[in-house]
């Protein structure tokens, strides 16, 4: 393994951890800003990585996707939150869906933000061994944030999006809504998985590409995917 494959999934890994924490902390707060205690209760309002860390989630699926050379995203351990504590339980589940992805997206643009600064001071800090890494690390950082963001985007239980398109739902609709998360995510994590290989291409990588991929483009000073 080169210097440089062991820099990039450094990056990797250190993006990864810190996108994934901040995104549980950002459902934990907004739940608990709603009224909902039971994500502090837990201690899921902490930065410690690893009360977030599911083991298949958070460690063998990204290290698998960062081998394949994959878009790299994954999940961790669903922060608790009770939607009996909300004043209106279907707009509260939207707004604690909808705070992951929102923290993601706070943080993929601090990271270009910071990335823009560096290149507008001096472009050729970028050339050294630490401003490269520097560089690339916030440039991974970027891209993972976006990946993640999107990928929870999509609207299958139990991922962000479905709290946040349960708003649009009947209420007499929702007690099926709910109950299907609990077999259609390890579907989708199997599909995720294994339909590339079964139909030869693959639909993730490509949606991923052309939500985050085009997204970190357009906000980083110089093309990343």
């Amino acid at each position: 393994m080169s210097a440089d494959d062991l820099m990039y999934y450094a990056c990797a890994i250190i993006s990864f951890v810190v996108a994934l924490t901040g995104h549980e902390v950002a459902h934990g707060l907004a739940a608990y800003k709603l009224g909902d205690p039971t994500a502090k209760r837990a201690g899921r309002l902490s930065l410690n990585p690893l009360k977030h860390i599911d083991p298949f989630g958070t460690v063998i699926l990204p290290l698998a996707l960062m081998v394949l050379h994959m878009p790299i995203f994954g999940y961790a351990k669903p922060v608790p939150y009770d939607p009996r504590y909300f004043k209106d339980p279907r707009k509260g589940d939207a707004i604690t869906g909808f705070a992951g992805p929102a923290a993601n997206l706070a943080m993929a643009l601090v990271a270009a933000i910071i990335a823009h600064v560096i290149f507008a001071f001096d472009a050729r800090f970028i050339q050294g061994e630490v401003g490269y890494f520097i560089m690339l690390l916030l440039a991974t950082f970027t891209l993972v944030n976006l990946y993640l963001m999107f990928f929870n985007l999509i609207p299958i239980p139990p991922l962000d999006g479905s709290s946040i398109i349960a708003v649009f739902i009947p209420p007499a609709w929702l007690p099926r809504w709910y109950s299907i998360q609990h077999y259609a995510f390890p579907i989708f994590m199997i599909a995720v998985i294994t339909l590339p290989y079964l139909v030869g291409f693959n639909p993730f990588s490509w949606y991923l590409d052309v939500t985050a991929g085009n997204v970190a483009n357009a906000i980083f000073p110089f093309r990343i995917s």
